[in-house]
């Protein structure tokens, strides 16, 4: 088993082995919480560019299978692991954790001591880190910025329409996951996949019933080319918009967005709902939030609040029907407390079509 060593921009050191490919690579450190669900995390667009850190320390242990990755490859730049199981036990299993890293060319390390780099993360907050078969931290040149295209890298390049007999739903691509275009369909919605960069009037051409706008990996002030047309597209269609979608939706109408210092990531995020005081658990992945005294309250109205620090989670526009949520009601991996916010967009769906007349409830 070959050393390998991850370094952290705060001149932090940790030894592990290397697994994966063996290749080095620089990205942004970050952790999740999850106690399942690795082989959909590590598909999630949303980790584009980062190293994750896995904080339950038995990854791998039911194997790799056919059915539950989120996206068609590993997106994280790389991953760390306590304890990587390199001999799985469960009957979907193709393939070990470990085989499928190098076969997608991402680096990883095990028998690290990730606690230790949770810790260091949760003090110095997110920062570039490099995984690497050296120690030399002067053969690093830290100030190579990371990459910010990456929405690009994870948006599909066409449109691709998904067949079903109830409303036809385009859903704008900064990264999305297999999940959330299942939950559409099945609700019974005919959805239109497209790239993050289509106009209104491309909108206007495929005829939807209504718009959501997907979670996506980076800063959503990375996309400030799209902010006009996101607003027009959003005031002419009732629209969902999910994690990045979420920060986009309030950025296009004037609010503000801020970093968390090392983010939320994992299954057992508690939010509460406003109009209800209900708490729910939810799945969560994002580094950035919509800042609370920046949201026009004239036209929007927090509907969500994080039980553990009172960030953001979610808006609903007070004219409009446009909703906005924070957190990921698909789940995939996680709970699916909040699923009933998809049964919410379909009620907003037929009511602004004239098919319900009553308020839209849970």
């Amino acid at each position: 088993m070959k050393k390998g060593y991850l370094l952290l921009e705060s001149g932090q050191l940790f030894q592990g082995v290397r697994v994966g490919d063996p290749s080095s690579v620089m990205g942004e450190i970050v952790f999740n919480t999850s106690m399942t669900g690795y082989q959909e995390i590590m598909t999630d667009p949303s980790y584009a560019g980062q190293i994750m850190t896995f904080c339950y320390p038995l990854i791998g242990n039911y194997g790799v299978n056919l059915q539950d990755n989120e996206h068609s490859k590993i997106q994280m730049q790389g991953a760390l692991f306590s304890n990587l199981c390199s001999s799985p036990s469960h009957y979907q299993s193709i393939k070990t954790v470990d085989q499928w890293l190098s076969q997608e060319k991402i680096p990883g390390l095990a028998n690290i001591d990730t606690r230790a780099v949770v810790k260091a993360v949760r003090l110095s907050g997110t920062m570039k880190a490099v995984i690497s078969d050296s120690p030399d931290f002067s053969a690093i040149n830290w100030s190579q910025p990371l990459p910010t295209d990456l929405v690009s890298r994870v948006s599909t390049k066409k449109n691709m329409i998904y067949e079903g007999i109830g409303p036809h739903v385009v859903l704008i691509d900064y990264g999305y996951k297999k999940s959330m275009l299942h939950a559409l369909l099945e609700e019974g919605c005919k959805v239109t996949v497209v790239p993050y960069t289509i106009k209104a009037d491309e909108v206007k051409a495929l005829k939807p019933d209504a718009v959501m706008l997907s979670n996506g990996p980076g800063d959503p002030l990375q996309l400030t080319d799209v902010f006009n047309e996101i607003k027009k597209i959003t005031s002419a269609y009732p629209t969902l918009g999910i994690c990045l979608g979420h920060q986009l939706i309030a950025l296009a109408y004037g609010a503000k967005t801020g970093k968390l210092l090392f983010g939320h990531r994992g299954a057992n995020h508690p939010v509460k709902e406003v109009a209800t005081n209900k708490v729910w658990i939810t799945s969560q992945n994002h580094s950035y939030v919509v800042e609370k005294e920046s949201v026009d309250s004239e036209q929007f109205a927090i509907s969500y609040y994080n039980v553990n620090d009172g960030s953001v989670e979610g808006l609903s526009h007070r004219t409009l029907p446009i909703k906005t949520v924070q957190f990921h009601p698909e789940a995939h991996p996680g709970p699916d407390d909040t699923h009933l916010v998809f049964k919410q967009f379909m009620k907003m769906i037929k009511q602004s079509k004239g098919e319900v007349n009553h308020a839209v409830t849970y």
